[in-house]
């Protein structure tokens, strides 16, 4: 039986930790010092064709691959100026050195049923999976850290590597740790990764025979005591056996720090990885720590807050003590903080946040150059941008279009088109209130997108065509009215007329098919929205204002039946479609079917055995439109109250909106108050949800105008300051308890 065999001499097995500064000036030395005829860097084998792209690569910068059959199928490998199979490629390419990924092939990792890119346990300190994997049983560096004396592994790892003086024999040493680790712990080895070695060795075997001289081998640092023999190849061919074969496709993708960042969900990634750029860029000068504080500074007094030289200075003497205090080479990342705290940010944890947000983690998003290649989509998506100045970043930036101007409107377009194909780089700016011709963006750009573009390019070559094709097969499928009316905003957002078309004809087909009155007043604020705005975006608005009329002619006649006799999800789905049906009719609506809405409101708030939420609701915004006087409301208030079935519904309905109105009436305000107070302790317990429901939308002030009325004060006054009553106190603070859930 053949025995394993040694690695020959001639092979270097660099054991790394996966964005590790330490790990990286490793490499670079010993590559260095190889000269090798070949490298071969942990990573799939068909990211091969995509090397030679490097030099138009600023990273960080992920390699993307996806199954060409089912694009969502797609896995990242990311990749760091600091991190070591990044710094093998660049010396590589400058040297004229062939380079090749030597894993696991892609069609094999994005076929698993579990998280394609799991990392191996030597990629992260906390051996935290990708989202949707396992957290691995066994954690080598937490053990390793453990067995210095470390009750952290970070710190294990930065005084161990990262700060390391001669990297030279630090493949060595991380080796013989985590050979004796895998010896120890053989029997936590999953299947997956012995799967990977033997892939691995295969890949060896086929680089032994490619050329004579010296092979340098990059690896997770996890993978080196698997490597340093050889079984008989046809043990590892056996365990290769079956995979599966798809064609996958592949480019660069810009990537950020923030994605890096172990707190992402990355597996992979580090805790810091601005403080790690920053490391690696400080290496051959050596003055890192001094640098840092001129970065944070820098920082805080962008925000306005005070840092001085000297106060940077200062910071960095505390933070060389707070080494030598603790016996470490260096100021590490927890010495410069706790130093930054103390000094820059005067013991507040708020401005060093800021500091962790933009230097410790940071959010630099790499580059690609023209010449990688993408898919038609997506270099379509490139073209727009240069054309409109929107370049991608990984901050947020706000922006503000006036949709008079061309190039606002087309900014516009663009978004929402990628809305649609699922690449939401823009969202709108809900939070400000804007006229028709002005729209207010977020823009977020997000590494996963060029997941989501790869997956959008099987509908079209450009954005527009893949939008198209989106909505008219969204249009196509829509079986409810909401759902046509919604499909017709998109489209005319998008500005695309065979979408308008197509959206409107699957409404005319739903509104035909439907007969539920509360469906087709659920349809009509997206529908009023499109008429309001379909001039701005070259659509013929008396088109849609003829579904719009239609619409709401038929779900008037229908609403009084509609609330009839209904449960509670029922009614609060009923007034939820009056509410948005009302502020349908005031936007665009126009006499005639002003008039029949208000008609439809009477004929709800006079039928007996509707449910009490939509006809008080309906009550008040008849009140608030005039159509009925505060002697009208004050004398139904008073019926609605009156009954002990259905009160607290009318209030409750009543009382949704503002609540101005209400305060400015001393005569409603009165009947409200009369029957609240009125109420005894189990009816008011049992009516406070509903009530609690309907002024959770008050504004402050306006909650306040309530207290000064129920207190009997005017707005603002001063109220009357009496003897504290005890037993009064006490009761309502159990009353309150109570009701809370917290009774004693």
């Amino acid at each position: 039986m053949a025995r394993d065999q040694p690695l020959p001499d001639r092979v270097t097995l660099l054991g790394i930790r996966h964005h590790g500064p330490g790990s990286a000036r490793m490499v670079a030395a010993a590559l260095a010092a190889l000269r090798p005829e070949v490298v071969l860097i942990e990573g799939p084998p068909e990211g091969d064709a995509l090397l030679p792209h490097v030099p138009d690569l600023t990273p960080p910068v992920a390699l993307l691959l996806h199954d060409e059959a089912e694009p969502a199928r797609a896995a990242f490998w990311p990749f760091a100026e600091f991190s070591p199979e990044w710094r093998a490629m660049t010396w590589a390419h400058a040297h004229g050195v062939p380079v090749r990924f030597f894993d696991l092939p892609a069609a094999a990792s994005l076929a698993d049923p579990e998280t394609p890119d799991a990392p191996d346990p030597s990629e992260a300190p906390d051996s935290a999976g990708s989202p949707g994997s396992p957290r691995a049983a066994l954690d080598p560096l937490g053990t390793l850290a453990e067995a210095a004396g470390f009750d952290d592994p970070e710190r294990w790892w930065e005084d161990v590597v990262e700060h390391h003086t001669d990297p030279r024999d630090l493949a060595e040493a991380v080796a013989e740790a985590m050979g004796a680790l895998r010896e120890e712990f053989a029997d936590q080895v999953d299947a997956r990764t012995l799967r990977r070695e033997a892939a691995m060795r295969q890949n060896v075997r086929q680089a032994l025979k490619d050329v004579e001289g010296p092979i340098a081998v990059v690896a997770g640092a996890w993978h080196v005591p698997a490597l340093r023999t050889l079984p008989p190849a046809s043990v590892d061919a056996a365990a290769l056996k079956g995979l599966p074969r798809k064609k996958i496709s592949g480019t660069w993708v810009p990537w950020s720090h923030g994605r890096l960042a172990a707190s992402s969900g990355y597996g992979a990634g580090v805790a810091s990885p601005g403080w790690y750029a920053h490391l690696w860029e400080c290496a051959e000068r050596g003055d890192a720590v001094p640098r840092w504080f001129a970065k944070a500074c820098a920082v805080l007094r962008a925000e306005d807050l005070p840092a001085s030289t000297a106060s940077a200075v200062e910071a960095v003497r505390l933070a060389d003590a707070l080494a030598a205090m603790r016996g470490r080479p260096s100021p590490g990342l927890s010495e410069v903080m706790e130093a930054s705290l103390a000094v820059l940010c005067g013991g507040d944890a708020t401005p060093l946040r800021l500091v962790h947000e933009q230097l410790v983690v940071g959010e630099r998003l790499g580059e690609v150059g023209d010449d990688v290649p993408t898919s038609p989509l997506a270099a379509d998506l490139a073209r727009l941008q240069r054309r409109l100045r929107m370049p991608a970043g990984a901050a947020v930036k706000p922006m503000r279009f006036d949709l008079r101007k061309d190039t606002d409107r087309e900014r516009s377009k663009l978004l929402r088109r990628l809305v649609v194909l699922d690449v939401p780089w823009g969202t709108p700016d809900t939070t400000r209130t804007l006229g028709t011709f002005a729209e207010a963006w977020q823009l977020h750009w997000r590494p996963e997108f060029a997941v989501a573009l790869a997956v959008a390019a099987r509908h079209g070559t450009t954005v527009e065509a893949a939008a198209r094709t989106v909505l008219v097969a969204r249009a196509a499928e829509a079986t409810r009215v909401v759902d046509a009316a919604e499909a017709l905003s998109e489209a005319v957002g998008c500005e695309i007329p065979e979408a308008v078309a197509a959206a409107r004809r699957a409404l005319d087909r739903c509104a035909a098919a439907a007969t539920d009155a509360l469906e087709l007043l659920a349809a009509l604020p997206d529908l009023a929205t499109t008429v309001r705005y379909g001039s701005v975006r070259g659509t013929d608005p008396e088109l849609l204002r003829v579904a719009l009329h239609g619409l709401l002619a038929r779900g008037a006649v229908g609403l009084p039946l509609a609330c009839r006799g209904v449960d509670e999800d029922t009614a609060e789905r009923a007034v939820k479609a009056v509410e948005g049906a009302d502020d349908a009719v005031r936007l665009a609506a126009d006499d005639e079917h002003r008039d029949t809405w208000q008609r439809a409101l009477k004929s709800l708030v006079a039928m007996p055995d509707a449910h009490g939420l939509p006809t008080g609701r309906a009550t008040r915004l008849l009140w608030e439109t005039g159509a009925l006087d505060s002697d009208e409301v004050a004398t139904r208030l008073h019926r609605a109250v009156s009954l002990a079935a259905g009160a607290t519904a009318f209030v409750a309905g009543f009382l949704r909106g503002s609540a101005a109105l209400l305060t400015a009436d001393p005569r409603l305000f009165g009947v409200v108050d009369e029957w609240l107070t009125g109420l005894s302790g189990a009816d008011f317990a049992a009516a406070l949800p509903l009530l609690r429901r309907a002024v959770g939308d008050f504004s402050p002030a306006e909650r306040r105008m309530l207290g000064d009325r129920v207190k009997g004060t005017a707005a603002g006054g001063a109220v009357a300051v009496g003897e504290w009553d005890e037993e009064l106190a006490a009761r309502l603070v159990g009353h309150v308890r109570d009701l809370l859930g917290a009774g004693a």
